[in-house]
């Protein structure tokens, strides 16, 4: 039977489906007429809107692809609808008074107080004046109900209260509260004009937790184990802190001893790095991150530890399970020699690093290579291959990267991190050494792990522990959106803003752990990174397997670090250098030599760093970006997608989904997605970016299942060869790959 609908509800319906399409150029006669058959009499607002979207969605495909946006604009008219209903104010406001939200939002312990003490009513109004709420149509239906569900505030029932251009505006006052009075007006807007044009993200920390009274505002940290109970313990509770606060989180193990070394002089006594491996496991999954999800770990171990084949097996899906580790994920640590090895099909020697430190006076890790083919490493290596009295396995280098190509076919990981690249464009390793990378594989500043110093006891009931800090590293993040910002030609307005934002982060962050803060302090890192490459490609009608691409990609991202670092020189000038700038690659201009920055332009910032320092000692990183250019609508990372017309799924939802700006004159660009564009292309493109971005770019290998091993191998060694600091997950499908030509080759 046909529920007809009534007339007063079908003028009111047929007006939002007007207002929705307007300007999409669809033809809506079958979608009107759809409405009026699906929409009971007397539905409620909730009803209406709920069967206007799935309608809509229903329409999308690749030649239909607008029918995203008429989704989005019926959904955005239930969020106006629930927050006029909860705020008191009209619907046909879209937006209500925003100072009052902000107090109703405080009062009720969801807002940070700060918001408050820090601005007046009269700033507040100027701001709420400024709020764009036409912007709201610039999201696509996937990014306004992944913005809406997980980011906007609520009350502590669910109820919606604010409203997009609002986060927006909360985002940008929260990250600006600490300026100067005098300009602090023209910061705000601006950092409102770069997050409501969606020209740029900031973090998923950021996004959700900024002037609010929970959670802190970074994405990621590393941390480094140090070879004691004292320190495994002590760094497994740390993680938990920041698990529990929605941190991701990197470990580096390579220091800890390896199964049956000595302890305290008695051999065989250890049972090494697995068994405290196993402990992270049960943190990631018994203290989640806020709730919403197990916490995410990634412990990274140097391919030359004598547990690193066990390591190895970790999450492997058959054999011992009281040997496996399935919920976090694995890195290997690998110097130029091992690469070396595997090419010419050479030895490899296992040691235990306890007993290295015993019995050589120094560890291993904390040298690398100067330079490619030649170096410290590899001398001290082959020391102690050479000594007599070190214990040591020897293997087959092919044998450990067949083990690690057959964990990345079987669970993704281990990631790779090449351990002497990292090393030698390191921008501060006048302070420090860079053992891994962190959870995303972008991130590689300095680390050293936090030492125990003494316990003694105060005023007969007061307990005190000191420690020495180490470099406990932490990740700030956001990112360009390259598929809008570079159409638009708004980077260096962009980056300007963006810069600064980053930089304010570090000074309003509340982090749990306090060698966190103090690391934070000292290096001032940041993290600029991008998004949204091949929807740039598309829009420029480049095709990925081309020197084209590449060239471009070489070109673009020259320009992206030349702004970067210029205007964290500007903000030196304003604010002052960050504690370890002196004897940095920047100070003596290393840096810029090293990348061959010699025109005119690059030599002339080169002075300006010498003589005003830098705000940042770390500047630039490529993370993964998938929530966050959803919500943008834009492609992930420096990733193809996967298909032009997919459904996007979560736990929660089932979204049909297009490659953004799909039409006929992008469509051939897409059309060669992920599994089937030839990896070695993407390889060269990584390599021509990564010359420009001081730390790493978070990129996956995508591979069909019945890849040869012979193929992947060559593609690793393609990375290494080119430069490339890290790679990501080795993604794999369960299926054969059409048209996947290249990985038969």
């Amino acid at each position: 039977m046909v529920i007809k609908v009534e007339e007063n509800q079908a003028t009111e319906i047929d007006a939002l489906i007007e207002k929705a399409v307007k300007g999409l150029g669809l033809d809506t006669d079958q979608y009107i007429d759809k409405a009026h058959r699906t929409i009971p009499e007397n539905a409620s607002n909730e009803k209406v809107v709920e069967t206007l979207v799935k309608n809509a969605l229903e329409n999308i495909d690749e030649s239909n692809p607008a029918w995203t946006y008429v989704a989005s604009r019926i959904y955005l008219h239930g969020l106006y609808e629930d927050a006029a209903k909860n705020r008191g104010y009209e619907p046909s406001e879209k937006y209500g008074d925003f100072y009052k939200l902000i107090e109703t939002l405080t009062n009720k312990g969801v807002y940070s107080n700060r918001i408050l003490k820090k601005y007046t009513k009269e700033e507040i109004d100027l701001f709420a004046h400024e709020i764009k709420a036409e912007r709201d149509y610039l999201f696509d239906y996937l990014g306004l109900y992944t913005f809406a569900t997980r980011y906007l505030a609520t009350d502590h029932d669910k109820n919606t209260f604010e409203l997009p251009q609002e986060r927006w505006m909360m985002i940008a006052m929260y990250l600006m509260q600490d300026e100067s009075k005098e300009k602090r007006t023209e910061l705000v807007t601006e950092a409102y004009w770069a997050l409501s044009n969606l020209y740029m993200t900031v973090a998923t920390p950021t996004m959700t937790n900024a002037g609010k009274t929970h959670g802190q505002l970074s994405s990621c940290f590393i941390d480094t184990v140090d070879d004691s109970l004292q320190s495994i313990y002590d760094s497994n509770t740390d993680i938990a802190k920041l698990s529990k606060n929605g941190g991701g989180i990197g470990v580096y193990m390579g220091k800890i001893r390896a199964r049956g070394s000595a302890i305290k002089g008695y051999k065989g006594m250890s049972s090494g790095v697995v068994p405290w491996i196993r402990q992270l496991n049960n943190t990631a999954v018994n203290v989640d991150q806020l709730g919403t999800r197990k916490g995410a770990i990634a412990v990274y171990l140097d391919i030359w530890h004598m547990d690193i084949e066990s390591f190895l097996d970790l999450k492997l899906n058959n054999g011992d399970e009281r040997m496996r580790a399935h919920d976090v994920f694995l890195g290997v640590s690998l110097p130029d020699y091992f690469m070396e090895q595997v090419d010419k099909r050479g030895d490899w020697y296992l040691f235990d690093p306890h007993e290295v430190r015993e019995v050589m006076g120094y560890s291993l890790e904390d040298f690398y290579d100067e330079k490619k083919g030649s170096g410290t490493w590899r001398n001290k290596y082959e020391e102690c291959v050479q000594s007599e009295l070190l214990s040591k396995k020897k293997v087959s280098a092919i044998a450990i990267m067949k083990r690690i190509l057959k964990s990345q076919l079987e669970s993704g990981t281990p990631f790779m991190f090449y351990r002497d690249e990292v090393n030698r464009t390191n921008n501060n390793e006048h302070t420090g050494m860079i053992y891994c990378s962190n959870l995303c594989t972008e991130i590689t500043q300095n680390q050293s792990p936090t030492q125990f110093i003494e316990e003694y006891v105060e005023n007969d009931n007061t307990i005190v522990k000191k420690y020495k800090t180490g470099d406990f590293v932490v990740c700030n993040l956001s990112s360009i959106n390259l598929g809008k910002a570079v159409p638009d030609n708004v980077l260096e307005r962009l980056i300007k803003i963006q810069v600064r934002m980053l930089d304010n982060v570090i000074e309003i962050n509340t982090l749990p752990i306090k060698q966190t803060q103090l690391t934070n302090q000292k290096y001032r890192a940041v993290g600029l990174g991008t998004f949204g490459w091949h929807h740039l490609l598309a829009r420029k009608n480049i095709e990925w397997e081309s020197d084209e691409a590449v060239n471009y990609a070489d070109e673009l991202y020259e320009k992206i670090a030349y702004l970067t670092i210029k205007n964290s020189m500007e903000l030196s000038k304003e604010k002052g250098s960050y504690p370890a700038f002196e004897g940095s690659k920047w100070q003596t201009g290393t840096y810029f030599e090293n990348k061959g920055y010699t025109d005119e332009t690059w030599t002339a910032l080169k002075e300006e760093v010498a003589e005003n320092g830098m705000r940042n000692g770390y500047l630039m990183a490529v993370a993964p970006n998938s929530s966050t250019s959803m919500i943008a609508g834009s492609t992930a990372s420096i990733d193809p997608i996967f298909q032009a017309f997919y459904n996007e799924e979560k736990k929660d939802f089932k979204i049909p989904t297009t490659a953004p700006d799909l039409d006929h004159r992008t469509y051939n660009i897409y059309r060669r997605s992920a599994y089937i564009v030839d990896q070695r292309w993407s390889v060269r493109q990584n390599a021509a970016r990564q010359k420009h971005v001081d730390q790493s770019i978070s990129f996956n290998f995508y591979v069909p299942n019945t890849i040869r091993a012979s193929v992947l191998l060559d593609l690793h060694l393609q990375a290494w060869r080119e430069g490339l600091k890290t790679t990501y997950y080795v993604r794999s499908t369960s299926s054969d790959i059409e048209e996947c030509e290249w990985c038969e080759s």
